[in-house]
């Protein structure tokens, strides 16, 4: 039933503070919105869902959130020409990595553009339903096999005249974005991959192994 409800029902949100506000404070608000008659008795089994001991308001120890993942669309986003990739990525790991902002602190930069009462072509933006639905959300993860042969982002950006989308497109027909095969030699010939700027004309490449070390160094260095 809860499913069914709005989520701005019960999570008002009033600032960009990145840690949301959750229902039940005082008063019991908003829940006795709906359940008048079960607040309205002090012994009422709706009082366990919450507190261990109802007499004295302790409350029981909630488990982490894990019902809900979180869906985001990069076509979207990108069509509506107000971000880039920058605006969400940064710089990690000494330039290695691209950050993909994860858990309560992603609400930080996502509340940049979605702040309290925000609205794109008439739609709110700010409700947790905008990002969040039931159900398990897929990892990302910043290991990428790239980077195990040193790549770095910051070697690869506006002081080399590249910018995110020469590497990176959005998947047709998908939210997702395309990452380069992580291959120099016998990379497949039909895939965008490390091969298709370093070819021994743009950049080093090919059968040329005086420059081993430009992308393979140190315990990182591995086949």
């Amino acid at each position: 039933m809860h499913a069914r409800l709005p989520c701005l029902l019960c999570h008002k949100r009033e600032s960009n503070n990145a840690q949301p506000t959750m229902p039940g404070g005082p008063n019991h608000l908003p829940c006795t919105g709906c359940h008048a008659q079960e607040f309205a008795n002090a012994s009422s089994p709706v009082c366990l869902v919450c507190h261990s001991e109802p007499a004295s308001g302790k409350l029981k120890p909630f488990p982490r959130l894990e019902s809900f993942g979180m869906r985001f669309d990069h076509k979207t986003h990108i069509a509506l020409g107000q971000t880039s990739c920058g605006t969400c990525h940064r710089p990690a790991r000494g330039g290695i990595a691209l950050t993909i902002p994860a858990g309560v602190g992603a609400h930080a930069t996502c509340y940049g553009c979605h702040e309290p009462n925000a609205k794109v072509n008439g739609r709110n933006i700010s409700s947790c339903g905008t990002c969040h639905q039931q159900g398990f959300g897929r990892s990302d993860s910043m290991n990428a096999s790239a980077f195990r042969v040193g790549f770095r982002h910051d070697k690869h950006d506006r002081t080399e005249g590249l910018a995110c989308i020469q590497c990176h497109k959005v998947r047709a027909g998908s939210d997702q974005v395309t990452a380069p095969q992580p291959l120099n030699h016998h990379a497949s010939a039909r895939a965008f991959s490390c091969m298709s700027c370093h070819n021994g004309k743009r950049a080093f490449g090919g059968d040329d192994f005086s420059v081993c070390k430009r992308c393979h160094t140190g315990a990182a260095w591995r086949f």
